[in-house]
């Protein structure tokens, strides 16, 4: 029977790869000439929030756009020509607005991507590893002026004005890689939970960033201080679920889709058919089909559950570098 959704993978090299029929066939956008060079890299996907047929592409070569689930692409001519990006995120109450995370601040545009202007974030550019890059961003739902973004080695940014103004957060803990920000997502109640994931495992915030709980994973190798997170994703019809991505370094030699089922309580790692060959990367679902997620791993293998998480299959394609995934329904 087939898949009711479509899976995209943004690679490092091997640009862009879209399935319609849930990863049993694969169009490789860029060798077929549909805007999007081939071989360029794919760092951010973003479906938007009102229609899940829009797609947003971040890339080393620009800012690129489908209105028809990725079978085409516009250039969105984002002043992003020599910067690589890293984010891609649309407010969720105006989707006209668009941020992009680039090295080391971003751009905004409030007009669907006609015209842009730079961020200034304030970021510090003698971090750990040189000027940082904001690897990711989200529009609080409940209030559009709030602005989360998380920037590797710098920490965490806010907006309270719609990304006009920008404040550096107090470090999550002490250490500079704990600053190593590398994915964001919003529960949305009476107050909004933040999520950050770090190298070293999550933080939450349940008042507005005033403040930080930790929560880290077992090592998977004896003497090791800690196992490596990447993505982390809420499901979208329950948000007591969420899975973050795992593994024992980036890009590691193996890895895990961690999941819990009780709001963070307690944690455990998901059974995958075939272990991973390095740390699970990052994650997509969709608002219409939300016991549908699709994890990859560093180094290229896709998994995918139909059933919110409880049982997984591993598909047949494989792929180089994997950086970003997104889903969509048909």
């Amino acid at each position: 029977m087939a898949k009711d959704y479509t899976i995209l993978i943004g690679t490092v090299g091997q640009d862009l790869n879209v399935s319609s029929d849930g990863g049993e066939s694969w169009t490789h956008v860029g060798r077929l000439h549909l805007t999007i060079p081939d071989e360029s890299n794919v760092r951010a996907l973003c479906v938007y929030p009102d229609n899940p047929r829009r797609v947003l592409a971040g890339s080393d070569v620009g800012v690129f756009r489908s209105e028809d689930g990725g079978a085409t692409w516009e250039n969105l001519d984002a002043p992003t020509w020599d910067l690589e990006v890293w984010s891609v995120t649309v407010d969720p109450t105006d989707p006209d607005t668009i941020f992009v995370g680039t090295r080391p601040d971003g751009f905004r545009s409030r007009d669907g991507g006609r015209s842009w202007s730079k961020l200034h974030m304030g970021v510090n550019m003698n971090g750990p590893i040189g000027a940082p890059r904001t690897t990711c961003m989200a529009v609080d739902p409940r209030d559009n002026r709030t602005i989360w973004a998380g920037t590797e080695v710098d920490g965490v940014y806010k907006s309270l004005d719609g990304g006009d103004n920008w404040v550096r957060l107090p470090d999550l803990r002490p250490g500079p890689f704990h600053g190593d920000i590398h994915s964001v997502a919003l529960k949305t109640g009476a107050i909004t939970t933040v999520y950050f994931t770090s190298p070293f495992g999550i933080y939450t915030s349940y008042d507005e960033g005033e403040s930080w709980d930790f929560h880290n994973f077992p090592e998977f190798h004896e003497g090791e201080e800690a196992s490596y997170c990447r993505g982390i994703l809420i499901k979208t019809d329950d948000p007591d679920v969420m899975f973050v991505g795992n593994g024992d370094n980036i890009p590691g030699v193996t890895g895990a889709v961690q999941r819990t089922q009780d709001g963070g309580k307690s944690w455990g790692p998901v059974s995958l058919p075939i272990e991973p060959n390095s740390v699970i990367y990052w994650m997509g679902t969709h608002k219409e089909r939300p016991n549908v997620i699709v994890a990859a791993s560093l180094l290229g293998y896709v998994y995918v559950s139909e059933d919110g998480g409880d049982s997984w299959q591993k598909l047949q394609k494989e792929f180089g570098e994997v950086r970003s995934v997104a889903l969509l329904p048909n």
